[in-house]
């Protein structure tokens, strides 16, 4: 069924690039804040995030999780309404 498919997926992928409007994914690579750098090494400001106040880095609130995690584990074993 792929096979079918593939091609007409690849045109309408052909169109949106001609189009200008392809959008390249970015990889991050430093902790997200309100600054960040990409892997081309360009640093941009994240408004793709939350984490506006650079709280997720916060070594307090890092340790917190992690006590969190040792206390009460990781993850819901099933939906809450269970």
């Amino acid at each position: 069924m792929y096979k079918t498919l593939q091609p007409v997926l690849e045109k309408e992928l052909n169109a949106i690039r001609e189009a200008g409007l392809f959008k390249k994914e970015r990889i991050i690579t430093t902790p997200q804040g309100a600054d960040i750098q990409t892997n081309d090494g360009k640093t941009v400001v994240n408004f793709c995030a939350n984490n506006y106040l650079g709280l997720s880095s916060h070594p307090r609130v890092i340790a917190a999780a992690k006590n969190a995690i040792d206390t009460h584990g990781f993850g819901m074993s099933s939906e809450r309404i269970i």
